[in-house]
């Protein structure tokens, strides 16, 4: 892993093509195609679930009256809408748990 906190598309495709030996090619149109139906999925208002990973689904945000521009700090409104989210699963939670506790 590189030692930036941040995990690039790019080197997530490096790390399957070292582990798997497949195209680099292929994984990125396996990885445009999941995320690409992920969206598809999410726009139908349907629930992505990945055993062992995590469940994505749009949940609404209620609206509100006096929400606050945070450049500004004008009070502008905000209607309800759609927020996509992601809730990990069993597996990811007690990995992740312990994390933020080593430092």
């Amino acid at each position: 892993m590189s030692s930036s906190r941040k995990l690039t598309k790019a080197e997530i495709i490096d790390f399957i093509r070292e582990e798997m030996d497949l195209d680099r090619d292929d994984i990125h149109q396996v990885l445009d195609s999941f995320f690409r139906n992920v969206k598809d999925a999410l726009g139908e208002d349907k629930i992505i679930e990945l055993r062992g990973f995590g469940t994505f689904e749009i949940r609404t945000r209620k609206g509100r009256e006096k929400a606050r521009n945070p450049k500004t700090g004008e009070i502008v409104p905000v209607s309800t809408h759609g927020v996509a989210i992601f809730r990990p699963g069993k597996e990811l939670k007690k990995m992740a748990w312990p994390l933020r506790n080593e430092k």
